[in-house]
């Protein structure tokens, strides 16, 4: 192999992203100098705050340029190596972006194992999303055996480990999902106490029937009329750990909460969070989820693409709702 194939952003997209706002492009295939390592790339992880990154407006991290290849998560194998921390045929986890080969100095990258776990779930469970789950609940919203748990986007990535480790914690937990496969994923599989289709229709009465005494902890993925409804059954003193807006990364007219009077009368603690804020909490997160998800205790489902070529596919797939748990592409 003497080329590498990438995808690079074509444009900045207006509103929902398409599959002409990527472009995928041939280039030499990088060489491993002193320090470097060269990784061939087998599963790239698709997640919402690319969004973000594909913007020029103001974020918590810089965008991606026109002709820049795309950030995103990835597994790859070692194939050449001229660092002294890794060897060739080492697996490692990090952010090389979307293309089949990459080079790294190394520091931004984790050695795995697939003694325990698949590879493909570093970039998910055991992964970013899964750390986000984790420290976005246990640390942030902090619930106590007993209270109710309300998660947004119950079935995706992040979500979906959320409802399973609040439920460890002994809470009572509700979801919020679109349509019946994922409402009843999350009760079936995931083991929530209950999970309530956004898409039926009065989404603030149907919570307020399956949380009777009220919400005292709120993980949002959402925003929009999701968190309006959610704001509605909040208890005083809950907390809520917002997490994402993806039902706004691609609106151009951004929707206004109405419901703001709720965080004022009961004294509501709400906190953005970004999980590489908390890289000291970030290693202790995954070396916890790891054993439980080879014990069981955590489960998930991924939802894979084949082909560098199809992640602009997969991810606009994702943003619109239609993955299950995690979107990843598989590249090798």
């Amino acid at each position: 192999m003497t080329t590498n194939i990438q995808i690079v952003l074509a444009n900045h997209p207006e509103g929902w992203a398409q599959e002409s706002d990527f472009k995928l492009i041939e280039s030499d295939m990088p060489a491993a100098a002193s320090g470097d390592l060269l990784i061939e790339n087998h599963w790239l992880s698709v997640d919402p705050y690319m969004r973000g990154r594909m913007s020029t407006a103001k974020s918590y991290a810089p965008g991606v340029e026109i002709g820049e290849v795309m950030v995103g998560g990835t597994v790859g194998r070692v194939i050449e190596s001229q660092n002294p921390n890794f060897n060739v045929g080492d697996f490692v986890v990090g952010r090389t972006g979307w293309q089949l080969y990459a080079l790294s100095t190394g520091e931004e990258l984790t050695k795995i194992s697939s003694d325990t776990v698949p590879y493909s779930t570093y970039l998910g469970v055991c992964g970013m999303p899964g750390a986000t789950a984790s420290i976005g609940l246990l640390e942030h919203c902090t619930p106590k055996a007993g209270e109710t748990v309300l998660v947004s986007a119950a079935s995706g990535a992040v979500g979906s480990v959320v409802g399973q480790l609040a439920k460890l914690q002994e809470c009572r937990v509700v979801g919020i999902a679109g349509g019946s496969r994922k409402c009843n994923y999350a009760v079936e599989e995931l083991g929530y106490d209950a999970c309530v289709d956004y898409k039926a229709g009065n989404l603030a009465d149907a919570l307020r029937k399956s949380c009777p005494e009220g919400v005292d902890c709120y993980f949002e993925n959402v925003g929009g009329e999701v968190m309006d409804a959610a704001l509605s059954v909040l208890n005083p003193f809950s907390r809520v750990a917002l997490c994402g807006l993806i039902s706004e990364y691609n609106s151009t007219d951004p929707y206004g909460i109405k419901m703001m009077k709720s965080v004022l009368v009961n004294r509501v603690n709400i906190r953005g969070f970004i999980v590489t804020d908390h890289l000291d909490l970030y290693r202790k997160a995954i070396d916890q989820l790891v054993p439980w998800v080879a014990e069981g205790k955590i489960k998930y489902h991924e939802t894979v693409t084949e082909g560098l070529e199809n992640a602009p596919a997969a991810f606009i797939s994702m943003m619109k709702g239609k993955n299950l748990g995690k979107q990843v592409v598989k590249l090798k």
